[in-house]
């Protein structure tokens, strides 16, 4: 998958160090495989899910989210957000 953009997981993770190697596994990851709809991203991140056209990653033993919105068609996710679950948890990502 090609992946939109890289530079917001580094803003992130320059702000929250901690979360750094979690989110470079996740893209290692994501840019590995082609998924041709959430079914196949559940196969992968089993505790992934989808709401609003979006896919919710759990990242970093559930402290961070990562909102992602798929474009399956032409293979590619573009980051939307990404929270601690604190921030998460508040709902204004809705």
């Amino acid at each position: 998958m090609r992946i939109i953009s890289r530079k917001r997981l580094k803003e992130f993770w320059s702000t929250y160090p901690d979360s750094e190697k979690a989110l470079r596994a996740w893209f290692s990851i994501c840019k590995k495989h082609s998924f041709d709809n959430f079914n196949d991203i559940k196969k992968i991140f089993p505790s992934a899910d989808y709401f609003d056209d979006k896919v919710i990653f759990t990242i970093g033993g559930n402290k961070y989210r990562l909102i992602v919105k798929p474009q399956f068609k032409i293979k590619t996710f573009f980051i939307k957000a990404i929270y601690t679950h604190k921030e998460y948890d508040k709902g204004k990502w809705k």
